[in-house]
Order: structure tokens, then C-alpha cells, then sequence
């Protein structure tokens, strides 16, 4: 009987997916959740046939030229592969996965809490109750901002922002999008497409963003940007925090530019820009985007169908390098 692949886990996983990968692979689990260093990774890597990673844990390019030239596949318990040094990967000879699909309705979801949440002031309203400051209710008490007829702008319309579209619609948006091409109508719940997102912007009063991370968009939403939002909107980011210019959206937020923002991604995650907790109009949650078990248990399976084609000899399903 052939020996199992050796895979080196960097991270704890949902208990299913643990149990798979103990079932059918030779595995070095995580099962404190520790962080591991740069050179932990590279040290318990020696010997094993693959990695497995998350966003919790960058495998940079210094990384993957000191692994033992066993490693043959990283596999990503993600969508987002940023973390991830393709090039490096590549010129190893390494293949990189990740596990779309899977966690698109999840995501949709949580920008709709998001959107809603930030335009209706709900941690304004949790924090009077919390420290006993309500004095019942009155007529002009933490008003926020509405849906119906208010034009909802989508920063980049694959699966997610089409997810979002269309739990959007119902609540009676009018809805735009940018994206590198249109799409097919009937995948966009009649949005209206903007070949030019700077021309998008001045018709969101709300942006929800949805890109991924690259050299383009890293910072896009920023100081100049913001400005051509109207006055009092809102902007939701379930994407990467780094599209963000933190310090721009701080300032739009305070002088209420912007009037509210829900985010659950950031910039140098798990750490974020302190200028954000002071601030009663932002919304912020810890990247549970994805959340919720049955999406996490399907993101750790579709990882190991990656793994379990590539050591069959077959293309995996999901290869990016």
C-alpha cells in the first residue's frame, strides 16, 4: 500500500475537515491554533509533500525558497491567494490552489449586515442599551439612512458582488457596478454598468467593494475617490482591507463625508488602524465574512478535492500557480 502524502496544516481547522485530512493523508495538524514563524514554517515543512495555509498565514517569498524541495502544493483555505507568493511558487515549480465558490453566499450575506447595520447605526443603538443611556423612544433618536430608491454602486461584480446584487435588489436599490467587462444582464439584476468606476462613484450612495487584492487596487478607495462619493454615503468593504486607504476613509468618516462605513477586513489584520475604534459610525467586524460552519466546512473540503486530484496525478480544480 503507497504511503500517504505528508501535509503540514498551518492553521486549526473546522473538526470535518480536520478528520479528512487525518483520514486520508499523513498530517501535521495545528491543533493550539498557533502562529507560526517564517522560520517554523520553513523548519516543519522539511519532509512533507505540501502546506496548507489561510490568510491567518503568509507564505511569502522567503518562505517558499527555504522549504524542502519535497513541498510540491500549497494549498489555500481561502478565496483570496495574496498571501500567497505566486512567483515565487512558480519558479519552484510549486502549485498554488485556492477554494472559490463556496464561500460567496456567506460573504453576500455578511455585506448585507454590513450595509445595513452602518446606515442604520446599529452600534450606536448597542451602546446605549449597553451602558444603560436609553431613555426610550423618540422621534428623532439615532436616525439613520434608508434603501429604497438610493443607488447601491458595486466595486467589482463576480460571484460575490452578483451574490450581493442580488440580495440587494428586493430592498429596493438602484444598482450600478464596475467591472473590467459588463456581464450578461441576467447576472446582474438590471445594475448598470460603468466602464469608468470614477464615473460610478458620484451615483453611490452606497459602495460595496469586491476586487481582489492586487497592485491596481491597493488603496483604491482613497482621498480622491471618496470625494467624488455624494455627501453621506456609505461605503462596506467584505473584500481585502488593504483597498482602503485607512487615514482617507478615517477623515471622510469623522467629517461625515462619509456618513457611515461597515467593514469587516483590514489592513495588517489582525491589527487595525486605531483611528477607527473611536469612531461611533463605523461598523467593524473581525473578517467573519465567511463564517458560518457549513461555508468553512465547505472551504476545507474544497481544498482537500484540490489536494486529493493533485496526488492522483490530475489538475486540481482550482489552481492559480
Amino acid at each position: 500500500m503507497a504511503a500517504k502524502p505528508k501535509l503540514f496544516v498551518l492553521n486549526k481547522l473546522p473538526e470535518a475537515v480536520e478528520a479528512r485530512f487525518k483520514r486520508d493523508y499523513d498530517v501535521r495538524l495545528n491543533p493550539d491554533d498557533k502562529t507560526y514563524t517564517e522560520a517554523e514554517i520553513v523548519a516543519l515543512s522539511q519532509g512533507m509533500d505540501g502546506i496548507v495555509t489561510s490568510p491567518t498565514t503568509a507564505v511569502k517569498a522567503a518562505v517558499i525558497e527555504g522549504l524542502d524541495k519535497s513541498v510540491r502544493i500549497i494549498a489555500t483555505f481561502s478565496v483570496g491567494f495574496d498571501h500567497v507568493e505566486l512567483a515565487a511558487a512558480g519558479a519552484r515549480g510549486i502549485t498554488v490552489t485556492n477554494t472559490p465558490e463556496v464561500l460567496t453566499d456567506a460573504t453576500a450575506d455578511m455585506t448585507m449586515l454590513l450595509l445595513l447595520a452602518g446606515a442604520r447605526r446599529a452600534y450606536e443603538g448597542q451602546k446605549i442599551l449597553r451602558e444603560n443611556r436609553w431613555i426610550g423612544w423618540r422621534p428623532t433618536q439615532l436616525i439613520g439612512i434608508g434603501c429604497q430608491g438610493k443607488r447601491l454602486g458595486i466595486y467589482g461584480m463576480g460571484r460575490i458582488g452578483q451574490a450581493v446584487a442580488r440580495r440587494a435588489k428586493p430592498f429596493g436599490f438602484d444598482l450600478h457596478y464596475h467591472d473590467q467587462n459588463p456581464l450578461p444582464p441576467a447576472k446582474t439584476e438590471g445594475a448598470i454598468f460603468h466602464a469608468d468606476v470614477e464615473e460610478m462613484l458620484p451615483f453611490c450612495d452606497y459602495l460595496t467593494i469586491h476586487c481582489p487584492l492586487t497592485p491596481e487596487t491597493r488603496k483604491f478607495l482613497n482621498a480622491k475617490r471618496i470625494a467624488k462619493l455624494p455627501k453621506g454615503a456609505v461605503v462596506v468593504n467584505t473584500a481585502r482591507g488593504p483597498v482602503i486607504d485607512d487615514e482617507a476613509l478615517i477623515a471622510a468618516l469623522e467629517s461625515g463625508h462619509v456618513a457611515a462605513a461597515g467593514l469587516d477586513v483590514f489592513e495588517g489584520e489582525p491589527k487595525l488602524h486605531p483611528g477607527y475604534l473611536g469612531l461611533d459610525n463605523a461598523y467593524l467586524l473581525p473578517h467573519l465574512g465567511s463564517a458560518t460552519l457549513d461555508t468553512r466546512n465547505a472551504m476545507g473540503f474544497r481544498a482537500l478535492d484540490n489536494l486529493d486530484a493533485f496526488f492522483k496525478g490530475q489538475a486540481p480544480r482550482d489552481r492559480v500557480a
